[in-house]
């Protein structure tokens, strides 16, 4: 993997460059969305993400993975890209345990219905038990069913709420908090301000069609400007790494 920006190397080792900030998360825990775009502007064809990736994408995946405390995603990312259990190399589960984190990290899936297969191995061979983040009025019987194999918060009344979310995972230790979309979910945590970086993967492809984008949702009142933290190449896949100017932390 070589790197472009902010200065030319022949080599760069992936896991220190997506390293988490110095500070970050010491007032409220740090966010960072990782997703894969066409030059079209497609995140996904036939549905899914996995078409438009390819081996170095799938290892900036794993490495994201390894630097956050939590996965975030929302029930219908999980569904969509049929989730399964969190799987890190070796290398990079010693890498966290030398940290004093677990060896994987646990995943967060946002959901109102409560509406989620508790049969799936992303529930039955989870080796950190998962978050369900929902509402007061998530269907009852999905709970008592979901509670066997995952732990519910209550996150919102008639909604998810972004910023309820990360008060109960400041509340528990979290830090450093992955969300791996879809992008209804990451445009509602733009709305509101939580959002640190875009770490955005642009495929070498073309799908065409009229699939989703990185967000959805209604347009934002101004642009969100965002700063080049590194741009990397691996087999023409293009690797950025951008920050919230706003956001920005020392």
């Amino acid at each position: 993997m070589r790197g472009l920006l902010p200065s030319p190397a022949d080599e760069v080792d992936p896991i220190s460059a997506y390293a988490v900030p110095t500070g970050a998360g010491d007032d409220r825990p740090f966010v960072r969305c990782n997703m894969i775009s066409t030059l079209d502007g497609a995140i996904t064809m036939n549905g899914r993400s996995g078409m438009l990736g390819g081996a170095a994408d799938g290892r900036i995946f794993q490495i994201l993975r390894s630097h956050a405390d939590v996965i975030l995603v929302g029930a219908g990312t999980v569904r969509a890209e049929a989730y399964g259990p969190v799987r890190l190399s070796d290398e990079l589960r010693q890498r966290r345990e030398r940290q004093g984190l677990s060896p994987v990290p646990p995943v967060a899936v946002v959901t109102r219905s409560g509406n989620l297969d508790w049969s799936s191995p992303f529930f039955t061979e989870a080796e950190e038990r998962p978050l369900v983040l929902t509402t007061s009025d998530c269907d009852a019987g999905e709970q008592q069913r979901g509670e066997r194999v995952a732990d519910f918060v209550v996150a919102g009344d008639e909604r998810v709420d972004p910023q309820r979310v990360l008060d109960h995972f400041q509340s528990v230790g979290y830090r450093s908090v992955l969300l791996e979309g879809g992008p209804g979910l990451n445009a509602e945590v733009v709305h509101v301000g939580l959002l640190d970086e875009l770490c955005l993967t642009l495929s070498p492809r073309l799908v065409a069609g009229h699939g989703p984008r990185v967000l959805a949702g209604p347009e934002l009142l101004h642009p969100l400007d965002l700063d080049i933290v590194h741009l990397l190449e691996d087999g023409g896949f293009l690797f950025c790494r951008l920050a919230v100017r706003s956001n920005l932390r020392a």
